[in-house]
């Protein structure tokens, strides 16, 4: 049986972290702001009082060993959940009743979430946000890091650990210069404009996303000539309102009658994108289950 005594501290932890990062005992100090040989003393004490050696070091190389490869990847996530409790804490103890970090898609910031965030608002007034722009796999990738709490993205699958809530099935809508000869009333199918340049949103921002817009092309028999790739509908829009070319895109990107842009809606093809909300089951942020009621209501509204 393993005993131990209370001579390990939370700065322990911290120290040990940062050289099992740098693999550097120098290196690992002047990030700790600390002398080099007190963080070898500190960390010879952990080693002492778990008796057991957790990095192996000789005057060229510092690695870890098999015990400290384990307590490096166990004590990352328990101390990354430890400092999000400790937070939490505080805001409460300031009078804030949560904290909240989104990602989301472009199209999610057209309705969807702005209506959340006055549901929020009106409910929990002393809720913080903090918005973040992120291609889908930024978001996966945070929400398992709890770098953010909860992301809108245009995905079919994500990881065990995470849940994903469709919330808006959304058609497609084909994106031309207000002066272009063909509108709603004269326009017949896609094929119609297949000598014609596309602007198209990039791969790399959604693969899953590329692959439906092909699948159209696909549908009107014909390959795209692409001669222009952003991440953002806005510039999507202003290059086509320049003359650069044409677009497609999802119906819930479409801006008012105003703009120098038009629409014409693809609802009779069987492309559909679906928007859904995602979010870590693990995730300890106190206030996120209070959000995820207004979140399953945007699916039934």
């Amino acid at each position: 049986m393993i005993t131990m005594s209370n001579q390990i501290e939370l700065r322990h932890l911290s120290y040990f972290l940062a050289v099992a990062k740098e693999l550097h005992f120098r290196k690992a100090a002047e990030k700790l702001y600390i002398s080099q040989p007190g963080l070898s003393r500190q960390i010879k004490q952990m080693e002492a009082e778990l008796d057991v050696v957790l990095l192996e070091r000789n005057n060229r190389n510092v690695r870890l060993t098999k015990a400290g490869e384990y307590l490096q990847k166990e004590l990352e996530a328990t101390l990354e959940n430890l400092y999000a409790v400790l937070a939490n804490a505080k805001r409460i103890g300031e009078g804030i009743e949560g904290d909240l970090n989104f990602g989301y898609v472009g199209s999610a910031m057209q309705n969807i979430i702005p209506n959340l965030l006055i549901q929020i608002r009106n409910e929990y007034p002393k809720t913080h946000f903090n918005l973040k722009e992120m291609d889908n796999q930024k978001q996966i990738d945070s929400l398992q890091n709890q770098d953010i709490d909860i992301g809108f993205v245009r995905l079919e699958r994500v990881p065990k650990n995470l849940v994903l809530c469709p919330i808006l099935e959304d058609s497609f809508s084909l994106v031309l210069p207000q002066n272009h000869a063909l509108n709603k009333s004269n326009f017949k199918d896609l094929s119609e404009l297949k000598n014609e340049p596309f602007i198209m949103f990039d791969p790399s921002y959604s693969p899953n996303y590329h692959q439906k817009i092909m699948q159209i092309f696909d549908y009107f028999g014909f390959t795209p000539i692409v001669y222009h790739k952003t991440v953002h509908a806005t510039s999507i829009y202003k290059l086509i309102e320049l003359g650069f070319g044409i677009s497609i895109v999802p119906s819930s990107l479409q801006i008012d009658s105003t703009s120098k842009v038009k629409f014409i809606d693809l609802d009779r093809i069987p492309q559909r994108t679906t928007l859904s909300a995602v979010w870590n089951k693990n995730n300890k942020n106190p206030i996120l289950p209070k959000i995820l009621q207004f979140v399953t209501d945007l699916k039934t509204s």
